[in-house]
């Protein structure tokens, strides 16, 4: 099996990212989520992030906020740790896939836009489930399953219908996607995204006693001008780019 971390693509990643995150980022994820999180009206929060990458979320969080980021790249840790220094923040090199006990339960886990890179969706919610306060809240930021895959979706145009359509190649199959660091290099090196059908998603939360209390759809706030404005903003409106899903603990009656 090949290597998934994204060790080998830190640097691009967080050159794409930045410090303060990317336009998406910045426009819709973490906005969202903050409305999501509601940690002005939370007692006691402990935030648990997986696959936290080089800590964006820690930096938009109150340094009174305790927080915890696990990530399964050291370089990634490294410039995490690097770009900010709040005492009750910690990173922590993490294989979210495996067994692991950290003693310690959470308020809120989240994974933002890092469960699609985990080969093994479910074990890594089957573990963090271990890690989540019974009043607790599961919240996953996802790029849309059913309309984002990469390399299996893409924008077309019907010019007699006017309308700009998203094509969708594959989308009930499970599928490792390489995706190439420096497109149109020479390098051949990849970081690897993992496509599964919304069912699957439901199903693992299930399996580790997480109920879904809340699904939302989290649309391009882009805007378009030019001869196809009309059809690109109307597509946009239509097809979301993100899925966030909610859940909670559920206690199973005997």
């Amino acid at each position: 099996m090949e290597d998934t971390s994204w060790e080998k693509g830190a640097s691009w990643y967080d050159s794409v990212t930045t410090k303060s995150g990317h336009y998406y980022h910045k426009t819709v994820i973490l906005p969202k989520l903050k409305q999501l999180l509601q940690l002005e009206k939370a007692k006691d929060p402990y935030i648990l992030d997986v696959g936290c990458g080089q800590g964006i979320l820690a930096r938009t969080l109150c340094s009174k906020v305790p927080y915890l980021g696990l990530d399964n790249s050291k370089a990634l840790l490294s410039l995490a740790d690097t770009y900010q220094k709040k005492s009750d923040h910690r990173f922590m090199l993490q294989d979210a896939t495996v067994d692991y006990d950290l003693n310690q339960k959470f308020s809120h886990v989240i994974f933002l836009l890092s469960l699609q890179n985990m080969s093994n969706p479910e074990m890594a919610l089957r573990q963090v489930s271990k890690h989540i306060k019974p009043s607790g809240t599961l919240i996953l930021v996802l790029n849309h399953p059913c309309f984002r895959i990469p390399r299996q979706s893409s924008w077309g145009i019907d010019r007699p219908q006017k309308i700009q359509y998203r094509r969708i190649n594959r989308y009930s199959s499970p599928l490792t996607i390489p995706i190439q660091i420096h497109p149109g290099s020479k390098s051949q090196d990849s970081l690897w995204a993992f496509h599964f059908p919304l069912a699957k998603y439901f199903e693992s939360l299930n399996k580790s006693g997480l109920s879904v209390t809340d699904l939302q759809e989290w649309y391009c706030p882009k805007k378009s001008t030019g001869k196809n404005a009309t059809m690109e903003n109307t597509a946009r409106k239509e097809f979301p780019l993100f899925l966030t899903i909610v859940a909670n603990p559920f206690h199973r009656v005997c």
